[in-house]
């Protein structure tokens, strides 16, 4: 069509085309254009009056780039540690090894607040000379809830303990607090990294971009340590259109749906013989629940039996969270659409009642898993 340019792609919306003729060169290296929008999204002087820019921002193949990033740069393979907080992500756990990292667990303090235990790091901190880095999630994965701001100071403010406290923000927009995110928090505390994503909220998991809000000094170590050509042209281009007002609009737009289905899961999850409680917070797009056996127990082998059914007779895929701290018998589940989410429920209630008829005959909860886990996959 007269007018078009060969080779662009545009948008449903009428939004800026994405240009496909510039993939013979390198892309930029530095990703300024791109940075400087991200950090105008999270400058909102909610916590100070100063501005992010470019120079705070590490971009990276997914947080999982960040997160190895920080690995390599702050921790001496077969010497130093981190410390982690379970139940929590575990890719923390994966590069740690990658990278000859020991872990130190402080687990989360119990259900349902699942808070940070800040004596129990801090008093790790100060006993364990080579922790490097600490690993928390806000909202927590699985658990779901934002970290209370006062504890992360507290680990920010540690006396005598020079290292980065790594706060993973993947689901904050997910939260209705609109000044939930720390990003800005950087500008004040050196020793603060915060990481996102466009994986989650935005829905552009497949494009793999992921950043680190850091002090300049911070940004500027892990901008040297990554490869020159890390984000490639086509990802930049996409996530400069999902970072515009009309891309954060129907993130929006999006978000507020999922989160209408949150508050009907919530409603309708304590409803169905079998669930019991949702032990997290509301702050992701997914829910953690228990299942109960017929004692009226969270149960692990009652929520493998659930679990591998779901995906084998209702195309239904959710986690098993039952071995982690505080999780016992607990099932995480992600937000869907309507139609899902009916089907989900009718699911779980069919599925929780056959379980429940079953005969009750002590089962090798190793096997059921691994017997579970097969399925879904």
């Amino acid at each position: 069509m007269a007018g078009e340019v060969a080779g662009a792609a545009q948008g449903p919306d009428g939004s800026s085309p994405v240009d496909f003729l510039g993939l013979h060169r390198y892309p930029d290296p530095h990703q300024v254009p791109l940075k400087r929008r991200w950090c105008a999204l999270r400058t909102t002087h909610a916590h100070t009056s100063k501005d992010l820019g470019p120079e705070n921002l590490f971009v990276g193949v997914g947080s999982d780039e960040a997160i190895d990033t920080l690995l390599r740069c702050f921790c001496v393979p077969g010497r130093d540690r981190i410390v982690v907080c379970p139940p929590t992500y575990g890719m923390y756990a994966v590069a740690a090894q990658v990278n000859d990292v020991a872990l130190v667990r402080v687990p989360l303090r119990p259900p349902p607040e699942f808070g940070l235990d800040v004596a129990g790091i801090a008093a790790a901190l100060t006993r364990e000379p080579d922790v490097k880095l600490v690993y928390v999630t806000s909202p927590g994965n699985p658990t779901g809830g934002l970290l209370a701001k006062a504890d992360v100071r507290a680990l920010l403010e540690h006396p005598t303990w020079n290292g980065i406290v790594v706060v993973d923000e993947a689901y904050i927009d997910f939260s209705p607090d609109e000044a939930a995110s720390l990003a800005e928090w950087v500008l004040e505390w050196p020793n603060l990294v915060v990481l996102q994503t466009l994986s989650k909220a935005f829905g552009m998991a497949g494009i793999r971009l992921g950043a680190a809000f850091a002090a300049a000094p911070v940004a500027r170590l892990l901008n040297s340590m990554k490869p020159p050509y890390n984000v490639s042209s086509p990802t930049s281009q996409l996530a400069l259109r999902a970072l515009s007002d009309a891309g954060v609009a129907r993130m929006h737009a999006h978000r507020d749906q999922l989160l209408a289905q949150r508050d009907r899961l919530v409603a309708a999850l304590p409803r169905i013989p079998g669930i019991g409680a949702l032990p997290g917070g509301r702050d992701g797009n997914f829910l953690l629940f228990e299942v109960l056996n017929t004692r009226g127990e969270p149960d692990n082998v009652a929520a493998l039996k659930v679990y591998q059914r779901l995906a084998e007779t209702k195309q239904v895929v959710v986690r098993f969270r039952g071995k982690e701290p505080g999780c016992l018998g607990c099932l995480r589940i992600t937000l869907g659409t309507e139609d899902e989410v009916t089907h989900l429920l009718a699911a779980l209630e069919g599925i929780l009642a056959a379980v429940h008829a079953e005969s009750s005959v002590p089962a090798d909860e190793e096997a059921r898993e691994v017997e579970a886990s097969a399925v879904v996959a």
